[in-house]
């Protein structure tokens, strides 16, 4: 991955050490290392990031951030990962979760009627957690896995490629 264009699109470590769910953390945000980009850091982060995409919670960007200070790795691009499940893309990664830990525990799948009401979800919730939250772990561990794996080939394939432009254009001199 080219740094330039991932520092282009990540805000910068002083708006987010000044960003109002982030003082939490105080003093653990000056931590160069959270904001050092390499092979490393970044592929790190972005396991961590997909991982907590798939806890059920509203509190994913503060989960990751806290992960990305735990593990030492890019606190940007941990938090910036998360948004693999926002609004849009959550009901069918939960779904697929649900169905995988169905499958897993030998559970057939429920199919209900959507309704947006408190009223449906606990009552969906109360039958269905068990294999919802085993498919979370399962998909996030098996996400973050594959993404890390990922990330440090395609950042080696960039550096590969840089290495050889510079090497050809030495050449051509």
């Amino acid at each position: 991955m080219p740094k330039r264009f991932i520092k282009k699109y990540f805000p910068n470590n002083t708006s987010i050490k000044e960003h109002k769910h982030l003082k939490v953390f105080g003093s653990l945000l000056h931590n160069q290392n959270l904001w050092h980009l390499n092979r490393r850091s970044f592929a790190g982060a972005i396991a961590t990031g997909l991982f907590i995409a798939f806890i059920p919670l509203p509190t994913q960007m503060l989960i990751a951030a806290a992960a990305a200070i735990f593990l030492q790795v890019n606190l940007p691009v941990s938090v910036a990962t998360v948004w693999v499940s926002n609004p849009v893309t959550m009901p069918p990664l939960f779904y697929a979760a649900y169905s995988v830990g169905a499958t897993l525990m030998e559970v057939p799948i429920e199919a209900h009627e959507f309704s947006f009401s408190v009223a449906f979800i606990l009552d969906t919730l109360g039958a269905s957690w068990k294999p919802f939250l085993l498919g979370c772990f399962i998909l996030g561990s098996a996400t973050s896995a594959v993404g890390y794996v990922l990330a440090r080939i395609i950042w080696r394939l960039a550096v590969i490629k840089k290495w050889l432009a510079r090497k050809h254009s030495i050449i051509k001199r």
